[in-house]
């Protein structure tokens, strides 16, 4: 039986407001051909989320009990209740730039009945430092750069031997996506703790399917992180990359000591483009060669986990804790 819909919005949700408004503004607002349907998936909210969602007549609500929350689990269950050939999944934290994101990604996915799973752009929020400007820029120029739909057929041998190569075809983001659903039933989102999203294109990757970047379908999604909470976050990245990946995101404490000199010295020395970014305060470079230090002191600990107690690893880790709860 043909499916009601050519496109779900899958916005998964946890005390989401106030934000949460203007992304839903912008989702029920896309101007696309045909029918979509929008399913938030909320795990225990209790700011407001859930009566915000409830009153809105067009989007289906789906509740759950917060400790069966997974990131890949929960994503399962919402996809699985949608009634549409694509799923696009968004954060209720990043927001479509204009109405044309969905029909962007689904055109994108259209080109081929082989092509699994598409990714948009993120750009920075307007208060984003100019730091953070450029990241992201430079981030999704490097797609840019290369072909937009990729497999691992494009040179088997460099999948084998190049990680970097592997790494641009299995990177895929949750926080602007679509995945087809007849292929998502065959290879659902793994029950994992960290990168379920990445781990999915992986697996369809190496399933012989293709992955496309669609870079006119973007969003407003980005993050100016607290050096600690930074360095929390590169620790559960580095841990779980080697865990699921086999990167080792730092080596040595050398190899380390001298990333942390070099980049404090480029927040100083290299600021981003200020006729294309904005001034950079001496603030906004003290901020970022913290940021910096944090990131590569947090992927040394994640490389290195099994060697720290074992509660000065669950202190560290942002996902490991949630994933107990």
């Amino acid at each position: 039986m043909m499916p009601l819909h050519k496109c779900a919005v899958i916005i998964p949700t946890k005390n989401a407001m106030p934000g949460l408004g203007d992304v839903l503004s912008q989702v029920l607002s896309q101007e696309t051909p045909w029918p979509y349907e929008v399913i938030v998936i909320d795990s225990g909210s209790s700011d407001g989320t859930t009566e915000f969602v409830r009153a809105l007549s067009v989007v289906r609500l789906i509740e759950i009990a917060p400790e069966t929350f997974g990131h890949g689990r929960t994503r399962n269950q919402a996809i699985a209740a949608a009634d549409a050939e694509f799923v696009a999944l968004l954060t209720h934290d990043a927001e479509p730039c204009d109405q044309q994101w969905l029909a962007n990604l689904v055109s994108a996915a259209e080109q081929d009945p082989e092509i699994a799973g598409v990714f948009g752009r993120h750009t920075a929020v307007p208060s984003a430092s100019p730091f953070t400007k450029a990241d992201l820029d430079r981030h999704f120029q490097s797609f840019g750069n290369g072909p937009h739909v990729v497999s691992k057929a494009l040179d088997d041998k460099r999948y084998e031997q190049d990680p970097a190569w592997r790494q641009a075809l299995h990177y895929y983001s949750d926080n602007n996506s679509l995945m087809r659903k007849s292929v998502w039933e065959k290879h659902p989102y793994p029950d994992v703790e960290f990168a379920e999203d990445q781990i999915w294109a992986r697996e369809i990757i190496e399933a012989g399917f293709s992955k496309a970047y669609a870079p006119e379908a973007m969003v407003y999604h980005s993050h100016d992180y607290a050096p600690m909470e930074q360095l929390r976050r590169a620790f559960d990245e580095s841990r779980n990359f080697k865990k699921y990946f086999g990167y080792r995101l730092s080596a040595s404490p050398l190899s380390a000591l001298a990333a942390v000199i070099k980049n404090v010295a480029e927040a100083f020395l290299n600021a981003p483009d200020e006729t294309r970014y904005g001034p950079v305060t001496l603030d906004q470079k003290s901020l970022r060669a913290r940021q910096r230090g944090a990131l590569i002191v947090g992927h040394f600990l994640g490389a290195h986990h099994e060697r720290l107690p074992e509660t000065w690893a669950q202190w560290l880790s942002l996902d490991h804790r949630l994933f107990r709860s």
